[in-house]
């Protein structure tokens, strides 16, 4: 669906910097250089990482220039963005790898014949010292110490590296390198883009202008999205995973996931925002028709319709789903060891709260004992399931 410029400037925003520049700069009429960089340490991306990306693909609709910057240069002596402590150095081969598995997805939402990828160490690999001199004395420790995480650490007296505090001039280079007009990011990178709108400034450039998302929050509706919470919608699920985990979102959650995670008309979501605020409306079905439309975005209409029919099948009339794996079991496990082994929770801390929750059945009997011991099955298999959306056969191996 394809969005008027007054929607792809308010709906979904967290912050422009600024916006009367911004429209000023789309009113000359001359194709904008978006730029968007990833770091290639964390190349699985979730709905919640595609918020801004979708925001490119508005955009390069519009007619403007998306550049995707491949931070391989600066993962290699790690990026410490938004973090508490340093993060590990990767290898050449690592980066590499990573940025292959990150725009697989992310051409799944942007147009790849109109995007320019460009690699950091197209620049940084001709860096000399005397290059590294001139752009870190643009900034100064008090620019850096407004970091809010650096400051932090700063004074609380743990270790604060000099290449750590580098890394955001590094970044802001990039908008040197590439003449970004627009740079795209979270809330969480916000130091990160002005300290590029700054460079700009500083060097006699015309500023970048900041176009800032919010922070998607996890399907629990709390915080935002993580990998060890077990709230998170991934690129990569099947369809009928995602459209289970979207019905399994939070109501309080379901307003900014129709908001910045769909396509669906601006005056459809706002009416169904109004709906659920009065209660006028059961937010079931307003998950089935988001979860629709996700399940579209990054698969395809047949695939959720598809996903739809399976969910109404397995939850609606409580039947199994037509398709499960098989975990071959070779001896007892316990149920905390066998729930992290087959993925349905991310560590026995997490399995623990689930079977303390009543979430956890094997052939429709609830588990509550921590220590359960699960058996083989002596004949044929058995069915372990948490909620209704996790299922697994089990076997003697």
């Amino acid at each position: 669906m394809s969005f008027s410029l007054d929607e792809i400037l308010a709906r979904g925003v967290a912050e422009i910097i600024t916006a009367a520049e911004l429209r000023a700069r789309i009113a000359e009429g001359k194709p904008l250089r978006l730029k968007m960089g990833f770091d290639p340490s964390r190349p699985l991306l979730t709905i919640g990482n595609m918020v801004g990306i979708r925001k490119l693909r508005q955009f390069q609709e519009l007619g403007h220039q998306v550049i995707l910057i491949v931070g391989d240069w600066t993962a290699q002596i790690g990026d410490p963005s938004g973090k508490d402590e340093t993060r590990k150095m990767l290898s050449y081969e690592q980066t590499q790898a990573n940025a292959r598995t990150f725009m697989d997805q992310f051409f799944k939402v942007v147009d790849k014949d109109k995007t320019e990828v460009r690699w950091q160490s197209e620049w940084f690999g001709k860096f000399k010292l005397d290059d590294v001199f001139h752009l870190a004395k643009t900034f100064t420790l008090a620019d850096m110490l407004e970091h809010e995480t650096f400051r932090k650490r700063h004074e609380a007296g743990q270790p604060l590296t000099m290449i750590e505090l580098l890394y955001p001039a590094l970044q802001a280079y990039d908008s040197i390198a590439i003449d970004a007009d627009v740079e795209f990011g979270g809330m969480d990178q916000k130091f990160n883009i002005l300290a590029g709108r700054q460079l700009q400034e500083r060097r006699g450039k015309r500023p970048q202008q900041v176009f800032l998302v919010p922070l998607l929050p996890g399907t629990d509706g709390n915080a935002k999205m993580g990998k060890s919470l077990g709230n998170t919608i991934d690129v990569y699920d099947t369809p009928n995973d995602i459209f289970g985990k979207v019905m399994s979102i939070a109501d309080s959650a379901l307003p900014i996931y129709l908001t910045v995670a769909s396509d669906l008309p601006t005056n459809e979501v706002e009416e169904y925002k109004r709906e659920l605020a009065k209660g006028d409306v059961n937010p079931r079905d307003i998950k089935m028709k988001l979860a629709s439309d996700i399940v579209t975005q990054f698969h395809d209409a047949a695939a959720a319709r598809d996903a739809e029919q399976e969910f109404i099948r397995v939850f609606s009339k409580r039947e199994l789903p037509s398709e499960m794996e098989t975990f071959d079991l070779p001896a007892p496990m316990s149920i905390v060891d066998l729930l992290v082994a087959i993925k349905f929770a991310p560590s026995k801390s997490q399995a623990r709260q689930l079977l303390q929750q009543g979430g956890v059945k094997l052939n429709e009997m609830t588990i509550t004992a921590l220590d359960e011991q699960i058996a083989p099955p002596t004949e044929g298999e058995a069915i372990l399931s948490v909620g209704r959306r996790k299922f697994i056969r089990l076997r003697r191996a």
